[in-house]
């Protein structure tokens, strides 16, 4: 399970699940050979940063950002998402070559969504080890964000004024249950309940009395468009990670078999300076990897692992 925010200049998410993955930090320089199983390989291209597992040298990415400021996540939706056998006529993808694919080509998200009206997202899995991961997408740039989801009819692509996925239901159910909350507020509540009793606020923040706080895909998604469209923001990473901490999962809290799921890392993409920040789930800190610091015009992949940086003691 996972959240994604797209608020400001910045866009990132959580990644929540109950095993690593070996993530690191990749770079993708303009002539890394960028293979496709069923489409045309892209031997130079636009350079991207992000997380994620490199296999075999390729990198399997959870989110990146490219050198204009596009930003992709790909998150998951079990049980929702449909892939198809290749068609002829379409750019036939494996889900794991849509970010990029994307991110290789577009410099924004109008251009994004004319990339994916021609894709037809394939059931071709990296390798039988690595089978297919059902998947849904949010690709973001300043001024706005999409979700893609992939269905039996092909790649729905929806307008995300709020810049928020988690998982399922599908975006439009999404959206359609915050009609549920549009009664919560960030001021204290007026007591409309009994007006004629002395009913008086005992708590900041009761306005919001009904926000969802268990950690389930809907409420996640409840939670971080609240909290999203209520920030009193500055333009800074330190910001924008409080937001990402609304729905975190602390290890624990959620069991899946044996295991438990938790927040391996959060990121954040600075889609201006196209700086990629993240905290890993045992870290106390930021860490951040700048895109233009490297020799983009070459081919072989960048690779940075994974700080885990220890608290700063002031005595």
């Amino acid at each position: 399970m996972c959240t994604a925010i797209k608020h400001g200049a910045f866009a990132g998410r959580n990644l929540d699940v109950y095993q690593t993955y070996n993530e690191e930090i990749a770079i993708t320089p303009r002539q890394y050979r960028i293979a496709l199983r069923k489409a045309e390989n892209i031997n130079e291209h636009y350079a991207m940063i992000g997380m994620a597992s490199v296999v075999r040298g390729y990198p399997l990415y959870f989110d990146a950002v490219n050198e204009y400021g596009l930003y992709m996540a790909g998150l998951n939706y079990v049980g929702n998402a449909r892939y198809h056998a290749p068609k002829e006529g379409s750019v036939n993808l494996s889900p794991y070559e849509l970010i990029p694919y994307i991110l290789a080509k577009c410099k924004s998200v109008k251009e994004a969504e004319s990339e994916l009206s021609a894709i037809n997202l394939t059931d071709i899995p990296f390798s039988r080890e690595l089978p297919l991961a059902q998947l849904h997408w949010i690709i973001a740039d300043k001024e706005r964000s999409i979700t893609a989801e992939p269905d039996e009819n092909g790649i729905n692509i929806y307008d995300n004024p709020i810049g928020v996925l988690s998982n399922n239901p599908n975006f439009p159910m999404q959206i359609f249950n915050l009609n549920n909350y549009a009664h919560l507020d960030t001021s204290t509540p007026a007591n409309t309940f009994l007006p004629d009793m002395e009913l008086k606020a005992y708590s900041e923040g009761m306005g919001a009395i009904g926000l969802a706080g268990d950690l389930s895909s809907q409420s996640r998604f409840i939670r971080a468009a609240f909290h999203s469209a209520h920030a009193v923001y500055s333009e800074n990473i330190a910001s924008f990670f409080h937001l990402l901490s609304c729905v975190e999962m602390p290890d624990g809290s959620v069991r899946v078999g044996d295991a438990f799921e938790r927040t391996e890392y959060s990121s954040a993409a600075d889609l201006t300076a196209i700086t990629y920040y993240y905290r890993a789930y045992q870290s106390a800190g930021i860490s951040a990897v700048r895109l233009f610091s490297e020799d983009l015009d070459t081919a072989p992949l960048i690779r940075y692992p994974i700080l885990h940086v220890p608290p700063t003691y002031q005595n």
